[in-house]
């Protein structure tokens, strides 16, 4: 549940997270090199003699889930630890790694960041243990972003397919109707404008994360992956409905000029002058806890079309856990990942407040039918679940995404600020790109 803008500073660290000489880099073949399988006897005696399991991992609900977990097998000791959130995590992992010291048994990365860590066998391929039985269990864009060629290097913890939050109450006021296409959506941002000029259709001032998620529900593919071959490229057909149709949002000054999660940004979903917001599922328990003021005020909407009458969606945040390669008690690592993720653990996390990967929970009658206070009692579950149906799973993120979205602003974001065009922000990010992927060793083509 991704709670802070997705920037980190530059001189991460991450090259030799990335460096193709992965073992040099602290990585290890200790989970992966076998790939014998591990029984679930051997799971079960694991839990029997019991240990210590550390996990690294800042999404809250899994703090009940530790709690039930130890109660579940006393003899297991949970170390929960917050290490920080996803960007200060993974620098802190990065660093353990390299070390060889203090490597946790379990870790949560995110899944546009977790290919980075297959690539250089620094997190376990979890079919030893079965985990390529799971396929079902899941959504497709969630499971689709657990594995790389081969091997499924985490469980998906939960997912983000995309909706249109909307404050009902301001386009009641407008009479703006609910934009079922991006072209409406314009539309709607213009004649919302135009009634109230310190109102805004949405706020973005340039946001790795919202591009990407958007350039996918469009059909756009900019990222090709083959192990060390890499492709970039954001000049198909997809990414250029995108700018076109983001372009005039900015060149028409119809969103706001409010980063994301801070007070500003607040205010405005408080006080409607931010009326939408396009974003993941997890949004919820955000809008509950930090717009408090807005109760009652928000509805949710299946996601604009690029296509009238299409269905597509995207992801748009997300979390795995998985099993860094120098972690040890790997059977009781992967025993408390299938209990949070696809086991017991997940409708506790569900009551407080996840959005479930899981196709089962998805589909359940009970989660569907829950009505949102918050949202109206609107059952926003029902447009959620919709939407994970429709996330298209051809998806590929680059094996250094966490460092292509550190320079996303200082790139793309010019187009927020400067008069940049945004095809040519997206230009200079794909050139930074290939750039540094070329330093680390990847083939990179354009």
């Amino acid at each position: 549940m991704p709670k802070h803008p997705r920037r980190l500073p530059r001189g991460l660290g991450l090259v030799c997270a990335l460096a193709l000489a992965a073992t040099a880099c602290g990585g290890s073949d200790d989970g992966n090199a076998s790939q014998e399988k591990v029984g679930s006897a051997d799971i079960r005696a694991a839990l029997k003699k019991g240990g210590t399991v550390t996990v690294w991992a800042w999404e809250p609900t899994l703090k009940q889930v530790e709690a039930d977990f130890e109660k579940k097998y006393p003899k297991v000791d949970v170390k929960l630890v917050n290490a920080g959130t996803n960007n200060d995590q993974y620098k802190a992992l990065q660093n353990a790694i390299s070390a060889k010291k203090g490597v946790p048994d379990v870790a949560q990365i995110e899944y546009y960041a977790l290919g980075q860590y297959a690539l250089t066998k620094d997190v376990t391929d979890l079919r030893a243990y079965g985990a390529d039985k799971l396929g079902r269990s899941y959504s497709p864009g969630p499971w689709n972003s657990v594995r790389s060629g081969d091997g499924i290097y985490g469980l998906p913890m939960d997912s983000g397919p995309m909706a249109l939050f909307y404050n009902k109450k301001v386009f009641d006021k407008y009479k703006i109707a609910v934009p079922t296409t991006w072209d409406e959506y314009v539309e709607a941002g213009r004649k919302l404008h135009k009634a109230n000029p310190k109102a805004y259709i949405t706020s973005d001032v340039g946001d790795a994360g919202l591009t990407t998620s958007l350039l996918w529900q469009a059909g756009s593919h900019p990222y090709k992956v083959d192990g060390t071959k890499v492709g970039i490229d954001f000049t198909d057909a997809g990414a250029k409905k995108y700018t076109d149709t983001w372009q005039r949002l900015i060149d028409e000054k119809l969103v706001a000029p409010a980063v994301g999660w801070s007070d500003d940004w607040y205010k405005g979903l408080g006080d409607g002058t931010i009326a939408t917001l396009p974003i993941g599922a997890w949004m919820p328990a955000n809008f509950a806890s930090g717009v408090k003021n807005a109760a009652g005020d928000w509805r949710v909407a299946p996601l604009p079309q690029w296509t009238k009458g299409a269905k597509a969606s995207a992801e748009n945040g997300g979390s795995s856990l998985a099993l860094p390669a120098l972690g040890k008690n790997k059977e009781l690592a992967y025993a408390f990942v299938q209990y949070a993720n696809s086991g017991e653990g997940v409708q506790t996390r569900i009551k407080g407040g996840a959005f479930p990967a899981t196709t089962k929970d998805l589909n359940s009658k009970a989660f569907q039918d829950t009505e949102f206070p918050y949202f109206g009692g609107q059952k926003a579950n029902r447009v959620f679940a919709e939407s994970a149906k429709n996330v298209a799973t051809d998806w590929k993120y680059l094996p250094y995404q966490v460092y292509a979205n550190s320079i996303f602003n200082d790139t793309v974001g010019k187009a927020y600020v400067s008069g940049t065009p945004l095809s040519k922000g997206l230009k200079a990010w794909q050139d930074a790109s290939v750039k540094y992927g070329t330093e680390q060793g990847f083939t990179v083509q354009k």
